[in-house]
């Protein structure tokens, strides 16, 4: 019985070091079409020239944004991203508004914490004309 947990003991510390280790490079294989992940603060701008859209920058906040536009969204809503879910996160990304402009497109703000403090600075820029980008 001594034996046998002395044993174990050593298999339970080769596995978990096998599993710490990464033999080869140091960077974890990507497929070749991969593309990096966006940071809650850089802004997909892809707005036609001469549009409102295309007056629209990274950061700009949401009653500057609704100023420029001249007009409320037509519709919004807002959702809970998987930040909200990090124990001890007080970024102002736990939360986003997604809102449509009709004839427009799509723009996402981040929506505060999850105690609702901060907020409000656009994080992406979609034209899309049809409507199409709303996700509700």
């Amino acid at each position: 019985m001594k034996h046998s947990s002395k044993l174990l003991s050593v298999l339970v510390c080769a596995l978990m070091s096998a599993c710490a280790s990464n033999p080869g490079s140091s960077k974890p294989a990507q497929a070749n079409n991969a593309q990096p992940a966006k940071s809650a603060t850089e802004a997909s701008v892809a707005a036609i020239a001469g549009s409102k859209f295309a007056q629209l920058h990274n950061g700009m906040e949401q009653d500057q944004v609704q100023e420029l536009m001249g007009r409320a969204p037509d519709r919004q809503h807002t959702y809970e991203t998987g930040k909200r879910w990090i124990p001890f996160y007080f970024g102002t990304d736990a939360r986003r508004t997604e809102a449509l402009y009709k004839s427009e497109g799509c723009l996402t703000f981040t929506a505060g914490n999850a105690w609702g403090a901060g907020g409000g600075e656009l994080v992406n820029v979609e034209q899309d004309p049809s409507g199409a980008c709303y996700k509700r």
